[in-house]
Protein backbone atom coordinates (compact mmCIF):
# COMPACT_ATOMS: atom_id res chain seq x y z
CA UNK A 1 0.00 0.00 0.00
CA UNK A 2 1.32 3.45 -0.89
CA UNK A 3 2.16 5.88 1.89
CA UNK A 4 2.24 9.67 1.92
CA UNK A 5 4.75 11.68 3.90
CA UNK A 6 5.33 15.39 4.46
CA UNK A 7 8.96 16.32 3.88
CA UNK A 8 8.83 20.10 4.35
CA UNK A 9 6.54 22.61 6.05
CA UNK A 10 7.05 26.37 6.13
CA UNK A 11 4.95 29.43 6.78
CA UNK A 12 5.15 33.19 6.79
CA UNK A 13 4.68 35.07 10.02
CA UNK A 14 0.99 35.74 10.57
CA UNK A 15 0.47 39.47 10.19
CA UNK A 16 -2.23 41.43 11.95
CA UNK A 17 -4.78 43.42 9.95
CA UNK A 18 -3.07 46.48 8.50
CA UNK A 19 0.28 45.20 9.77
CA UNK A 20 3.58 44.38 8.15
CA UNK A 21 2.20 42.04 5.47
CA UNK A 22 -0.77 44.18 4.46
CA UNK A 23 0.94 45.64 1.39
CA UNK A 24 2.18 42.26 0.09
CA UNK A 25 0.12 40.88 -2.79
CA UNK A 26 -1.29 37.39 -2.01
CA UNK A 27 0.54 35.88 -5.00
CA UNK A 28 3.82 37.32 -3.76
CA UNK A 29 3.17 36.19 -0.20
CA UNK A 30 2.49 32.71 -1.55
CA UNK A 31 5.66 32.89 -3.62
CA UNK A 32 7.66 33.53 -0.45
CA UNK A 33 6.79 30.13 1.02
CA UNK A 34 7.14 28.33 -2.31
CA UNK A 35 10.59 29.82 -2.69
CA UNK A 36 11.49 28.83 0.85
CA UNK A 37 10.57 25.21 0.11
CA UNK A 38 13.11 25.17 -2.68
CA UNK A 39 15.76 26.95 -0.63
CA UNK A 40 15.38 24.63 2.36
CA UNK A 41 15.07 21.32 0.53
CA UNK A 42 17.02 21.81 -2.69
CA UNK A 43 13.91 20.61 -4.50
CA UNK A 44 13.76 21.20 -8.24
CA UNK A 45 10.33 22.77 -8.94
CA UNK A 46 10.21 20.76 -12.17
CA UNK A 47 9.58 17.71 -9.98
CA UNK A 48 6.33 19.16 -8.61
CA UNK A 49 3.28 17.50 -10.17
CA UNK A 50 0.79 20.06 -8.86
CA UNK A 51 0.33 22.92 -6.41
CA UNK A 52 -2.98 22.86 -4.50
CA UNK A 53 -3.70 26.14 -2.74
CA UNK A 54 -6.39 27.10 -0.26
CA UNK A 55 -8.02 30.53 -0.41
CA UNK A 56 -11.42 31.61 0.88
CA UNK A 57 -12.14 35.08 -0.50
CA UNK A 58 -11.44 34.46 -4.17
CA UNK A 59 -12.08 37.96 -5.39
CA UNK A 60 -9.94 40.99 -6.22
CA UNK A 61 -6.26 40.29 -5.52
CA UNK A 62 -7.12 36.67 -4.70
CA UNK A 63 -9.25 35.95 -7.76
CA UNK A 64 -8.55 34.04 -10.98
CA UNK A 65 -6.87 30.98 -9.45
CA UNK A 66 -4.37 32.41 -6.96
CA UNK A 67 -2.71 28.98 -6.77
CA UNK A 68 -1.54 29.25 -10.36
CA UNK A 69 -0.30 32.81 -9.95
CA UNK A 70 1.58 31.83 -6.82
CA UNK A 71 3.58 29.37 -8.95
CA UNK A 72 4.37 32.03 -11.52
CA UNK A 73 5.22 34.64 -8.88
CA UNK A 74 7.69 32.19 -7.34
CA UNK A 75 9.49 31.99 -10.67
CA UNK A 76 8.77 28.29 -11.02
CA UNK A 77 8.62 26.77 -14.51
CA UNK A 78 5.45 27.48 -16.46
CA UNK A 79 4.97 23.71 -16.74
CA UNK A 80 4.11 23.47 -13.02
CA UNK A 81 0.31 23.67 -12.62
CA UNK A 82 -1.62 25.17 -9.73
CA UNK A 83 -5.20 25.16 -8.54
CA UNK A 84 -7.22 26.83 -5.79
CA UNK A 85 -9.67 25.18 -3.39
CA UNK A 86 -12.22 26.58 -0.95
CA UNK A 87 -13.59 24.70 2.03
CA UNK A 88 -14.07 27.88 4.05
CA UNK A 89 -11.70 28.08 7.03
CA UNK A 90 -10.44 24.57 6.30
CA UNK A 91 -9.24 25.40 2.79
CA UNK A 92 -5.54 25.01 3.56
CA UNK A 93 -6.17 21.73 5.34
CA UNK A 94 -8.33 20.50 2.48
CA UNK A 95 -5.55 21.41 0.05
CA UNK A 96 -3.28 19.10 2.06
CA UNK A 97 -5.90 16.35 2.01
CA UNK A 98 -6.27 16.62 -1.77
CA UNK A 99 -2.49 16.51 -2.16
CA UNK A 100 -2.28 13.39 -0.02
CA UNK A 101 -5.12 11.73 -1.90
CA UNK A 102 -3.45 12.36 -5.25
CA UNK A 103 -0.20 10.85 -3.98
CA UNK A 104 -1.88 7.84 -2.35
CA UNK A 105 -3.86 7.15 -5.53
CA UNK A 106 -0.68 7.04 -7.61
CA UNK A 107 -1.78 9.90 -9.84
CA UNK A 108 1.05 12.10 -8.54
CA UNK A 109 4.42 11.57 -6.90
CA UNK A 110 5.09 14.98 -5.40
CA UNK A 111 2.58 17.72 -4.63
CA UNK A 112 2.84 21.05 -2.84
CA UNK A 113 -0.15 22.00 -0.67
CA UNK A 114 -0.83 25.19 1.22
CA UNK A 115 -2.82 28.37 1.18
CA UNK A 116 -2.95 32.12 1.50
CA UNK A 117 -5.21 34.86 2.74
CA UNK A 118 -4.38 38.55 2.94
CA UNK A 119 -7.42 39.80 4.79
CA UNK A 120 -6.03 43.32 4.94
CA UNK A 121 -6.45 43.51 1.16
CA UNK A 122 -9.43 41.20 0.67
CA UNK A 123 -11.74 41.57 3.68
CA UNK A 124 -13.83 38.76 5.13
CA UNK A 125 -17.14 38.41 3.26
CA UNK A 126 -16.06 40.46 0.25
CA UNK A 127 -16.49 37.51 -2.09
CA UNK A 128 -20.25 37.59 -1.49
CA UNK A 129 -20.48 40.93 -3.29
CA UNK A 130 -23.86 41.62 -1.71
CA UNK A 131 -25.33 38.27 -2.73
CA UNK A 132 -27.13 35.57 -0.71
CA UNK A 133 -24.99 32.44 -1.18
CA UNK A 134 -27.27 30.20 0.87
CA UNK A 135 -30.31 30.69 -1.34
CA UNK A 136 -33.98 30.87 -0.34
CA UNK A 137 -34.45 27.11 0.04
CA UNK A 138 -31.58 26.80 2.52
CA UNK A 139 -32.79 29.81 4.47
CA UNK A 140 -36.30 28.37 4.57
CA UNK A 141 -34.99 25.00 5.73
CA UNK A 142 -33.30 26.66 8.69
CA UNK A 143 -36.01 29.21 9.48
CA UNK A 144 -34.17 32.19 8.03
CA UNK A 145 -31.17 31.83 10.32
CA UNK A 146 -28.50 34.29 9.23
CA UNK A 147 -25.69 31.70 9.16
CA UNK A 148 -23.50 34.17 11.00
CA UNK A 149 -20.51 32.43 12.61
CA UNK A 150 -20.48 34.84 15.52
CA UNK A 151 -24.07 34.00 16.36
CA UNK A 152 -23.22 30.32 16.04
CA UNK A 153 -20.36 30.80 18.50
CA UNK A 154 -22.86 32.42 20.88
CA UNK A 155 -25.21 29.45 20.51
CA UNK A 156 -22.37 27.05 21.29
CA UNK A 157 -21.42 29.01 24.40
CA UNK A 158 -25.03 28.91 25.56
CA UNK A 159 -25.47 25.20 24.82
CA UNK A 160 -22.36 24.18 26.74
CA UNK A 161 -22.84 26.75 29.48
CA UNK A 162 -19.62 28.70 28.94
CA UNK A 163 -19.55 31.98 30.81
CA UNK A 164 -17.77 35.02 29.45
CA UNK A 165 -15.14 34.58 32.17
CA UNK A 166 -14.47 31.00 31.02
CA UNK A 167 -14.13 32.09 27.40
CA UNK A 168 -11.89 35.01 28.31
CA UNK A 169 -9.68 32.79 30.47
CA UNK A 170 -9.17 30.50 27.48
CA UNK A 171 -8.37 33.51 25.27
CA UNK A 172 -5.84 34.85 27.77
CA UNK A 173 -4.21 31.41 27.94
CA UNK A 174 -3.89 31.38 24.15
CA UNK A 175 -1.91 34.64 24.27
CA UNK A 176 0.20 33.41 27.18
CA UNK A 177 1.12 30.15 25.46
CA UNK A 178 1.86 31.91 22.17
CA UNK A 179 4.13 34.43 23.89
CA UNK A 180 6.02 31.68 25.70
CA UNK A 181 6.45 29.74 22.46
CA UNK A 182 7.60 32.80 20.55
CA UNK A 183 10.12 33.75 23.25
CA UNK A 184 11.46 30.19 23.30
CA UNK A 185 12.05 30.27 19.53
CA UNK A 186 9.48 27.55 18.87
CA UNK A 187 8.38 29.19 15.61
CA UNK A 188 11.74 30.38 14.33
CA UNK A 189 12.64 27.36 12.21
CA UNK A 190 9.29 27.22 10.42
CA UNK A 191 8.88 30.93 9.61
CA UNK A 192 9.93 32.58 6.36
CA UNK A 193 10.50 36.31 6.97
CA UNK A 194 8.62 38.53 4.53
CA UNK A 195 8.75 42.30 4.01
CA UNK A 196 10.84 42.71 7.13
CA UNK A 197 8.34 40.81 9.28
CA UNK A 198 10.03 37.98 11.14
CA UNK A 199 7.52 37.05 13.85
CA UNK A 200 3.78 36.64 14.35
CA UNK A 201 2.24 40.03 15.03
CA UNK A 202 -1.01 39.21 16.81
CA UNK A 203 0.18 38.21 20.28
CA UNK A 204 -1.07 40.59 22.97
CA UNK A 205 1.16 40.11 25.97
CA UNK A 206 -0.42 40.66 29.33
CA UNK A 207 -3.92 39.70 28.18
CA UNK A 208 -6.05 38.66 31.12
CA UNK A 209 -9.67 38.10 32.04
CA UNK A 210 -9.63 41.61 33.51
CA UNK A 211 -8.31 43.32 30.37
CA UNK A 212 -10.63 41.32 28.10
CA UNK A 213 -13.62 42.25 30.26
CA UNK A 214 -13.42 45.80 28.88
CA UNK A 215 -14.41 44.69 25.37
CA UNK A 216 -18.00 44.92 24.18
CA UNK A 217 -19.81 41.85 22.80
CA UNK A 218 -19.59 41.72 19.01
CA UNK A 219 -22.70 39.83 17.95
CA UNK A 220 -25.34 40.15 20.67
CA UNK A 221 -25.82 42.98 23.12
CA UNK A 222 -25.89 40.56 26.04
CA UNK A 223 -23.52 38.08 24.39
CA UNK A 224 -20.25 36.55 25.52
CA UNK A 225 -18.31 36.57 22.21
CA UNK A 226 -16.17 39.60 21.42
CA UNK A 227 -13.02 40.55 19.52
CA UNK A 228 -10.78 39.35 22.35
CA UNK A 229 -12.03 35.76 22.52
CA UNK A 230 -12.40 35.33 18.75
CA UNK A 231 -9.79 34.70 16.07
CA UNK A 232 -7.95 37.67 14.64
CA UNK A 233 -8.28 39.01 11.10
CA UNK A 234 -4.88 38.23 9.63
CA UNK A 235 -2.54 37.87 6.67
CA UNK A 236 -0.39 34.83 5.97
CA UNK A 237 0.62 31.87 3.82
CA UNK A 238 2.03 28.38 4.36
CA UNK A 239 3.17 25.45 2.23
CA UNK A 240 3.97 21.75 2.66
CA UNK A 241 5.53 19.14 0.37
CA UNK A 242 3.75 15.79 0.11
CA UNK A 243 5.33 12.75 -1.53
CA UNK A 244 5.95 9.01 -1.07
CA UNK A 245 8.75 7.59 1.12
CA UNK A 246 10.42 6.18 -1.98
CA UNK A 247 10.35 9.45 -3.87
CA UNK A 248 11.63 11.24 -0.79
CA UNK A 249 14.65 8.92 -0.69
CA UNK A 250 15.33 9.51 -4.38
CA UNK A 251 15.34 13.27 -3.76
CA UNK A 252 17.42 13.02 -0.60
CA UNK A 253 14.58 14.39 1.55
CA UNK A 254 13.81 13.21 5.07
CA UNK A 255 10.15 12.69 5.97
CA UNK A 256 8.93 14.79 8.90
CA UNK A 257 5.61 12.98 9.45
CA UNK A 258 3.56 10.23 7.88
CA UNK A 259 -0.05 10.84 6.96
CA UNK A 260 -2.18 8.37 8.90
CA UNK A 261 -5.78 9.37 8.19
CA UNK A 262 -8.08 12.20 7.21
CA UNK A 263 -11.77 12.84 7.64
CA UNK A 264 -14.33 15.41 6.64
CA UNK A 265 -17.83 15.69 8.07
CA UNK A 266 -20.95 17.77 7.75
CA UNK A 267 -22.64 19.10 10.86
CA UNK A 268 -25.51 21.33 11.96
CA UNK A 269 -25.12 24.53 9.86
CA UNK A 270 -26.81 26.62 12.54
CA UNK A 271 -24.40 25.63 15.31
CA UNK A 272 -22.00 25.45 12.34
CA UNK A 273 -18.76 25.21 14.31
CA UNK A 274 -19.20 21.89 16.13
CA UNK A 275 -17.96 19.70 13.27
CA UNK A 276 -14.50 19.16 14.83
CA UNK A 277 -16.11 16.88 17.44
CA UNK A 278 -17.43 14.20 15.03
CA UNK A 279 -14.47 14.75 12.70
CA UNK A 280 -12.09 13.87 15.52
CA UNK A 281 -13.92 10.66 16.31
CA UNK A 282 -14.08 9.71 12.65
CA UNK A 283 -10.39 10.21 11.94
CA UNK A 284 -9.31 8.32 15.07
CA UNK A 285 -11.54 5.39 14.16
CA UNK A 286 -10.13 5.32 10.62
CA UNK A 287 -6.58 5.27 11.95
CA UNK A 288 -7.24 2.86 14.81
CA UNK A 289 -5.60 5.29 17.22
CA UNK A 290 -6.92 6.14 20.68
CA UNK A 291 -7.51 9.70 21.87
CA UNK A 292 -5.02 9.23 24.72
CA UNK A 293 -2.29 8.26 22.25
CA UNK A 294 -2.34 11.69 20.57
CA UNK A 295 0.38 13.96 21.91
CA UNK A 296 -0.89 17.26 20.50
CA UNK A 297 -4.22 18.56 19.23
CA UNK A 298 -4.59 21.64 17.07
CA UNK A 299 -8.22 22.74 17.18
CA UNK A 300 -8.63 26.02 15.37
CA UNK A 301 -9.62 28.83 17.70
CA UNK A 302 -12.22 30.46 15.49
CA UNK A 303 -13.93 31.47 18.74
CA UNK A 304 -13.04 30.35 22.26
CA UNK A 305 -16.32 28.42 22.52
CA UNK A 306 -15.26 26.09 19.67
CA UNK A 307 -12.20 24.37 21.23
CA UNK A 308 -13.88 24.45 24.64
CA UNK A 309 -16.90 22.57 23.30
CA UNK A 310 -14.54 20.15 21.54
CA UNK A 311 -12.69 19.61 24.81
CA UNK A 312 -15.90 19.04 26.74
CA UNK A 313 -17.19 16.49 24.22
CA UNK A 314 -13.96 14.55 23.60
CA UNK A 315 -12.53 14.54 27.11
CA UNK A 316 -9.05 15.19 25.71
CA UNK A 317 -6.19 16.35 27.93
CA UNK A 318 -6.42 20.19 27.96
CA UNK A 319 -2.64 20.43 28.27
CA UNK A 320 -2.31 18.86 24.84
CA UNK A 321 -4.77 21.27 23.22
CA UNK A 322 -3.17 24.15 21.30
CA UNK A 323 -0.01 24.17 23.43
CA UNK A 324 1.52 26.97 21.34
CA UNK A 325 -1.56 29.16 21.46
CA UNK A 326 -4.03 29.44 18.63
CA UNK A 327 -5.86 31.77 16.31
CA UNK A 328 -7.05 33.99 19.16
CA UNK A 329 -3.43 34.99 19.72
CA UNK A 330 -1.70 34.05 16.49
CA UNK A 331 -4.36 34.97 13.94
CA UNK A 332 -6.51 33.23 11.36
CA UNK A 333 -5.61 34.00 7.72
CA UNK A 334 -8.57 31.98 6.48
CA UNK A 335 -7.31 30.07 3.44
CA UNK A 336 -3.85 29.60 4.92
CA UNK A 337 -4.81 28.56 8.44
CA UNK A 338 -5.08 24.82 7.79
CA UNK A 339 -1.55 24.78 6.40
CA UNK A 340 -0.27 27.15 9.10
CA UNK A 341 -1.63 24.95 11.90
CA UNK A 342 -0.21 21.80 10.32
CA UNK A 343 3.18 23.45 9.94
CA UNK A 344 3.19 24.53 13.59
CA UNK A 345 2.04 21.10 14.74
CA UNK A 346 4.64 19.20 12.74
CA UNK A 347 7.49 21.27 14.09
CA UNK A 348 6.13 20.92 17.64
CA UNK A 349 5.86 17.15 17.24
CA UNK A 350 9.46 16.91 16.10
CA UNK A 351 10.75 19.20 18.82
CA UNK A 352 9.04 17.16 21.55
CA UNK A 353 9.14 13.71 19.91
CA UNK A 354 5.36 13.29 19.95
CA UNK A 355 4.20 10.27 18.00
CA UNK A 356 0.76 11.49 16.91
CA UNK A 357 -0.70 14.90 16.14
CA UNK A 358 -4.32 15.64 15.28
CA UNK A 359 -5.56 18.82 13.62
CA UNK A 360 -9.18 19.79 13.11
CA UNK A 361 -10.91 22.91 11.80
CA UNK A 362 -14.47 24.16 12.05
CA UNK A 363 -15.74 25.60 8.77
CA UNK A 364 -18.49 27.91 7.61
CA UNK A 365 -21.66 26.14 6.53
CA UNK A 366 -21.21 23.34 9.04
CA UNK A 367 -18.33 21.14 7.88
CA UNK A 368 -15.01 20.17 9.46
CA UNK A 369 -11.75 18.49 8.50
CA UNK A 370 -9.57 16.35 10.74
CA UNK A 371 -6.10 15.06 9.90
CA UNK A 372 -3.93 12.65 11.89
CA UNK A 373 -0.18 12.48 11.27
CA UNK A 374 2.51 10.30 12.82
CA UNK A 375 6.08 11.31 13.55
CA UNK A 376 8.55 9.86 11.05
CA UNK A 377 11.64 8.23 12.47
Amino acid sequence: MREAVIVAAVRTPVGRRGGGLAEVHPADLSAAVLGALVDRTGLDPEAVDDVIWGCVSQIGDQSSNIGRYAVLAAGWPESVPGTTVNRACGSGQQALEFAVQSVLSGQHELVVAGGVEVMSRVPLGSARAGGMPYGPRVRARYEDFSFDQGLSAELIARKWGFTRERLDAFAALSHERAAVAQDAGAFTGEIVPVAGVEADEGIRRGSSVETLARLKPSFQEDGVIHAGNASQISDGAAALVVTTPGRARQLGLRPLVRYRAGAVVGSDPVLMLTGPVPATGKVLRKAGVGLSEVGVFEVNEAFASVPLAWLAETGADPERLNPLGGAIALGHPLGASGAVLMTRMIHHMRAHRLRYGLQTMCEGGGTANATLVELAS
